[in-house]
């Protein structure tokens, strides 16, 4: 896909939609991205777990790209494809698959959470967690898909400056 916003030819595509087209609110939403990843304090596999499904469900090339590295550590290989396959995974633990089922049911279908899933959510993560985790979740549904919407995703490499890195 092309990109769908013109790009001075001296600029970076994601570093110049991101951080100079709309001063007001771009670098309000790329810190607001940053801190969904530096301040959180879930576990590695139920971020990542939820991160790949919504990348997964956006479509978004870089995100899907994207590995989070906390303080060394990132998920293995086989990850992704068990998150894209979390009913069926035997792999994922509960937490896991249900971080993975929320994110979807979020972005797919957030007037079917009902009582008993979020029964179920509740006997998992706290309410901290939960909330934390729809924050992580919004944020996630709304850049990855400008990402994909404006093309940035194929056009873009992880910048050099920047750390995958919770």
């Amino acid at each position: 896909m092309p990109l769908r916003v013109d790009v001075p030819a001296d600029k970076d595509p994601l570093m110049y939609v991101w951080g100079e087209l709309v001063p007001g609110i771009g670098p309000a939403a790329a810190k607001f991205s940053g801190k969904v990843y530096e301040d959180t304090t879930l576990d590695l596999e139920a971020f990542e777990a939820a991160r790949l499904r919504i990348a997964q469900i956006n479509g978004c090339l870089f995100c899907q790209d994207w590995r989070t590295d906390f303080d060394g550590k990132t998920v293995d290989p086989g990850f992704f494809a068990e998150v894209e396959r979390w009913q069926e995974s035997e792999v994922l633990s509960d937490r896991t698959s249900l971080a993975a089922e929320y994110a979807e049911r979020y972005a797919l279908d957030h007037h079917g959470i009902d009582d008993e899933f979020f029964g179920r959510l509740k006997g998992s993560f706290t309410d901290q967690e939960l909330v934390e985790l729809s924050m992580a979740i919004g944020s996630w549904i709304a850049f990855g898909r400008l990402n994909r919407v404006f093309g940035l995703d194929e056009a873009c490499v992880l910048p050099s400056g920047l750390k995958n890195k919770a």
